[in-house]
């Protein structure tokens, strides 16, 4: 049995992915923490302990801090799932759309039900830690006039009614998560799940010289590695230079191995994330 450590509670999307992630006949017991650094900390307490985080949304976008975070945890990413989000509207089991005068939330969440919200202006938009907890929350303190925006699983295990599914604004809502773990547990766990690694997270950092990012990209194009993905954080305290993020997918292996090597030289500082297997199948 494993040990995941997510952020949220049970019934979030973290619970939600983990599971999809490892699969029902795969027992996995899920440590549930506030925030990503505690995620993380639970790795590094507990080298056997998986951690899994959201890293991006089609939505909202790249989740900044959890790049950063990632960079310095020294975990290892190992997988990765692409979960469909779909936002429910609930409440508690004895009221109606007319008893709602709150409406509770992640900030994410909430932007994603904007047009949702926005047909109802009269109601009070409150910002939570979680999708699920808010659920939790309004159930356990019996919050009449409160609803939440949630996932149905956590609908179902707070025994809140379901007024609306589907509120999201935008249906090709999907969120990417990241499986990490201890660097020692990576090639044990990668025989466990037996997928097929094609795919790098790396990050780098590059000399403030002219063309220096467009010589790196030319050298994984003349190896026929697919770029998926680039994401650039400044460098706190080094006035405009530059942390880049780079997602890459690839066919072979030793390609992409020669590739690495072949840019290093022009970085300053190289570190490979992971390598894994993409999870385009999971869509």
């Amino acid at each position: 049995m494993k040990t995941v450590a997510i952020q949220g509670t049970l019934g979030s999307y973290h619970d939600i992915a983990a599971h999809n992630y490892f699969g029902t006949e795969e027992a996995i017991t899920l440590l549930c923490c506030n925030t990503f650094e505690e995620v993380f900390s639970a790795v590094d307490k507990d080298n056997r302990t998986i951690g899994m985080l959201a890293i991006e949304n089609t939505i909202a976008g790249s989740l900044l801090h959890n790049y950063d975070l990632l960079r310095q945890s020294g975990t290892q990413i190992i997988g990765e799932y692409k979960l469909r989000i779909s936002h429910c509207f609930v409440c508690l089991p004895d009221e109606e759309w007319s008893d709602i005068t709150d409406v509770n939330s992640h900030p994410i969440a909430l932007m994603q039900c904007r047009d949702f919200l926005a047909a109802h202006p009269s109601w009070k938009v409150v910002e939570t830690e979680d999708t699920a907890l808010s659920a939790e929350i309004i159930k356990q303190k019996k919050l009449r006039g409160h609803a939440a925006i949630c996932s149905r699983a956590a609908a179902q295990r707070y025994g809140m009614k379901v007024l609306q599914e589907g509120i999201e604004t935008n249906k090709h809502n999907f969120t990417r998560f990241l499986v990490v773990a201890d660097p020692w547990q990576v090639d044990e766990l990668h025989r466990q799940t037996d997928r097929r690694i094609n795919k790098a997270s790396i990050v780098f950092t590059l000399p403030h010289t002219e063309g220096s990012l467009s010589q790196v990209l030319s050298i994984l194009s003349f190896y026929r590695i697919n770029l998926t993905k680039i994401q650039s954080l400044p460098i706190i305290g080094r006035e405009w230079e530059y942390q880049f993020y780079v997602d890459v997918v690839f066919d072979n292996l030793l390609r992409y191995k020669q590739s690495v090597t072949a840019i290093t030289p022009l970085t300053k500082e190289l570190k490979i994330l992971g390598e894994y297997a993409d999870g385009k199948s999971n869509l």
